[in-house]
Parts: C-alpha cells; structure tokens; sequence
C-alpha cells in the first residue's frame, strides 16, 4: 500500500473516531445545558438552586459509573479491540438520550421521573466513562510519532464540540423557535431525541474504522486489559490521578458549571449566559490543535506546568472579578483567559495518558484511573460549587480549585516527559 493511501486511512480513521466521540460528548453535556430548564420538571417545586442542587446531584452519581465504564469498556479495547468498545459504547449512549427524552414529568408520575432521569444519566455515565480511555488510546495510537500531540488534541475539539453543539441548538430554540414557556414545558426534550439519532450516525461512522496497529501486534498477549496487568505499572497509574486532578476541576468548573454561575453568580440572563459559553467554548476548541501542535515542538511537561502555575496563581482572581462584573463582554473575556490556561492541560493530557502505558494495558490505564478521578473531583463541582453558594461561602470554591491545580502542578513538575520516553514508541 503507497504511503499516501496509509496516510489517508489514517487521517479517516481519525476523523472518525473524532467524530464519534463528538457525538458521545454532545449527548453527555445536552443534560449540563439544559438543566436549566427541566430541574422544574423532575423535582418538586423549591428554590431555584435547590433545584439545581437536586439535578447537578444527579450529574455527579452519573459520573459514579464512569469508573465502571473506563474498567469495562477498557478492558473490552484491550482484550478484544479498541473498535468494538467504542461502538457498545454509543449504543448505550443513545439508550440513555433516549430515556430522558421520554421520561414524563414529576407532576405525572411522582418520584418515579427522578428514579428514571438518574438510571438514564447512569447509563450515560458507563457509556462516556468508557469513551474517553478508548478514544484517547484509539487517536494516540493512530497519529504517527511526530503528530502525536496536533492529533489526539482533537479528543478534546469533539468533546468542547460536542457541548458547543448542544449550546448551539439551545440558542436556536431560545431565539428562533420556542419561547421561554415552550423550552420550559417541552422544547427541552428536542436535543435528547437529536442526541439518540445522532448516536445512530456515529455507530455507522464508527462501523467503518480500522483498529489499531499496536492492538493487532499484543492481542495474542494472555495477560492483557486486567486489573492485575494495570496493576504492575503503579507510577503511571497514580501519575494519571495527580494530572488529572486540577485539570478536570479547573475544565468542568469553566466548561460545564459556567453556564449556570453566569446566570446563578452573576446575574446574567439564560439567552447571554448561553451565547457567551457558546463564544467561549468556540474559540477553546480551536486553540486545542495549536496547544496540541506546540507540544509536538517543545514536549508536553512546559504545557502542563504552565498550566499548574498560572491556574493556582490566578484562579480565585478571575472567579472573583467575574462573580462582581455586570458587563457580558468583561465576563467573556475573564472567562476566555480562563480557558487559554486550561488548554494547557485539556490539549495534551489524552496522549500524555496514553504515552505512559504499554499497549496491553493502555486502554483501561488511561481510562480508569482517569474516569475514578474525574468522578470524585469533576462530577462533583458543580454540586459543590451551588452548595458553598447555597451557604453563602461561594468563594470558598474557588480556593478548593485553586488548592487541586497545586497538587497537579507537583505532579507536573515531577513527572518525566513523556514525548520522550513514550510507551507508544515501543508498539510493535
């Protein structure tokens, strides 16, 4: 086969898995964009943010599979293919949209809407618990050597692409087709039933992929995708712990919770508040590749300390001036700095992850230890981010976040480079 059709089989099979990951993600964050408006439908009347509370709680217990799913689905990508776990993976996805589109209201059938919304977020949970390890190695181990960081950045462009999506249809049901009262009553089943076609689109996408060199060279490997085989690599294992830990928080807290401070914190209308997340996130996504591209010149570690030292340094000062601004373009702009520096870790910590691990564990090593640390500290700052506000100590969120990126940050300091002494290199 000439180089040239090698190289456009491999740019397919990245665009694919791309491509279904964006599906996934979009499926995941439609619930983060349009709580506000169903939190009335599922729970009983109460305050606004005790609303909220009761459906960022369920947000959080749907993070609490994803440490199921990053064991099953990178078990499965390591003992059977990195192909077939991503495909189960959308079926369930799908399962889970579905659900919540046509689960009847709190006022129809009582406590039986919330019992139904949490098994669909659980199974939303174990579908994107399993995406992110499966996908990240996928991505890494299709990118040739010298690429590595510019592609498996596009991890993270379908993931921000997958909200941006959901944001998107958001604002044209606020300003083109619905109004309030429509979004509020019904119109916010919309962008569950698209996320259950779209995951019909990227089963068919992801149909077609190609699996991996590095998984055809180990699959004869006895010992492959097991607890105990992850087990013999405990620094690489605690290693994605503590890089993860930061990150997540500081990305969830500007990504998925930001939506709901804008308008909850700072007073913002949910039309503004929508647009500037939609803004904001639009231009994140397009710094990944250059973020990716850079790592690719100088490494990955200068990315992540930069990230650990400017997030510890200015995240309470950024929080607090945009809790205090009353100008939407001030507030994009606080929060469009906030994302430059996160970049400095979304961007490249999928192949980071991949690169510390062995082809027979890969999978399950970047997908479970990073799912257990992104349900306890990711999943969870929404929920606690509204409850220190619920108690009048907002503030004292922001130093949790700032007290997380400085544990990371010695972690990035730390650690070896791992452009250098990849594990990917080692695949054949």
């Amino acid at each position: 086969m000439s180089q040239e059709k090698i190289s456009s089989s491999r740019l397919k099979n990245i665009i694919g898995g791309s491509i279904g990951n964006l599906v996934e993600w979009y499926d995941w964050y439609a619930y983060s964009a349009f709580a506000l408006y169903f939190s009335v439908v599922f729970f009983p009347k109460q305050s606004a943010t005790a609303q909220l509370l009761n459906t960022a709680g369920i947000f959080a217990v749907g993070f609490l599979m994803r440490p199921v799913g990053g064991w099953l689905f990178g078990s499965i990508a390591d003992k059977y293919g990195r192909k077939k776990a991503m495909t189960l993976s959308v079926w369930l996805m799908s399962g889970g949209s579905l659900l919540i589109a046509i689960t009847p209201s709190y006022a129809s059938i009582g406590v039986a809407a919330p019992i139904l919304l949490l098994l669909a977020r659980l199974i939303q949970g174990l579908s994107v618990g399993g995406e992110y390890g499966v996908s990240a190695t996928y991505l890494s181990e299709m990118a040739t050597q010298n690429r590595r960081g510019f592609y498996s950045s596009f991890q993270y462009v379908t993931l921000i692409g997958g909200q941006l999506i959901a944001l998107g249809i958001q604002i044209i049901l606020q300003k083109v087709l619905l109004t309030e009262e429509q979004l509020s009553d019904w119109g916010w089943r919309v962008p569950f039933v698209i996320g259950a076609m779209l995951s019909m689109v990227a089963l068919y996408l992801r149909s077609s992929l190609h699996e991996t060199s590095a998984f055809e060279y180990q699959k004869k490997k006895k010992d492959k995708g097991s607890i105990r085989a992850l087990l013999q690599h405990p620094k690489a294992v605690l290693t994605v712990v503590g890089l993860t830990l930061g990150g997540t928080l500081a990305f969830y807290t500007y990504t998925t919770y930001m939506q709901k401070f804008l308008v909850n914190t700072v007073h913002l209308s949910k039309e503004t508040s929508t647009l500037l997340s939609f803004l904001s996130l639009l231009i994140f996504a397009l710094l990944q590749p250059v973020f990716g591209s850079l790592s690719d010149r100088i490494g990955r570690k200068p990315l992540l300390i930069g990230f650990g030292i400017a997030g510890t340094i200015c995240t309470v000062p950024l929080l607090t001036a945009l809790s205090h601004t009353q100008s939407p373009v001030f507030a994009f702009m606080l929060l469009l700095i906030a994302l430059i520096i996160v970049s400095g870790y979304t961007s490249i910590n999928a192949v980071v992850k991949a690169e510390l691990f062995p082809a027979e564990v890969r999978a399950l090593g970047v997908g479970l230890p990073y799912a257990l640390t992104v349900a306890i500290f990711g999943g969870t700052a929404e929920y606690l981010a509204l409850w220190f506000k619920e108690a009048n100590h907002e503030s004292y969120f922001y130093w949790y976040i700032t007290g997380c990126i400085a544990v990371s940050l010695i972690v990035y300091v730390s650690m070896q480079d791992t452009k250098k002494t990849s594990e990917l290199n080692k695949d054949a």
